[in-house]
């Protein structure tokens, strides 16, 4: 298994697990083993790995098995839901700090294909992108549907990440989850 930052050539692969693993994508009874809520454009995913450096990846005989996205809420500010949260993010707090857009950037999705879950695969992904944002940022946030039981228990079990808040936004309830990029595995 190779983890690194992902690459153009890496875009199909990325966009095959991500649509596998989208809740408009799975039926109702795979939803409790986890989903992604986020939709990228070709265009707004190569702009990811691109411009933001943004995307860490799981292969394995070239067959993209994870992927992590991590980038500055400035890539996001166009998006309704992110816009949404940088207006609240001033309303919460990480270790006695403000959250800010200078402060902190947006973590998320991660998925992992079903063959390989459990295997610790996802804490490896992790640390490798938060490792990616370490110098630009102090804190990593994101959020997770608190439907999504399967995200929040590895989130907080698997990897030390603390709730800093709760939020709704279109009829859902959310969690703001927040950690230090100073953090190691």
């Amino acid at each position: 298994m190779i983890i690194s930052q992902a690459n153009l050539e890496d875009l199909d692969g990325i966009l095959s697990l991500l649509k596998a693993n989208h809740i408009s994508y799975i039926s109702a009874e795979h939803k409790p083993d986890g989903f992604v809520t986020t939709n990228f454009t070709d265009a707004q995913l190569k702009a990811l790995i691109v411009q933001e450096r943004g995307v860490t990846i799981a292969k394995d005989n070239d067959q993209v098995l994870a992927f992590a996205m991590a980038t500055s809420w400035e890539f996001w500010s166009d998006w309704p839901f992110f816009a949404y949260m940088i207006k609240r993010l001033p309303e919460f707090m990480f270790e006695d700090k403000i959250l800010t857009t200078q402060n902190s950037y947006q973590y998320g999705p991660i998925c992992i294909d079903k063959s390989v879950r459990g295997t610790g695969l996802f804490e490896q992904v992790f640390y490798a992108s938060l490792a990616s944002m370490r110098e630009r940022y102090p804190v990593m946030v994101t959020f997770i549907n608190q439907i999504n039981h399967r995200s929040y228990a590895a989130h907080t079990k698997k990897v030390p990440m603390l709730k800093a808040g709760t939020f709704q936004f279109n009829q859902n309830d959310y969690y703001l989850m927040a950690c230090s990029t100073a953090m190691t595995q």
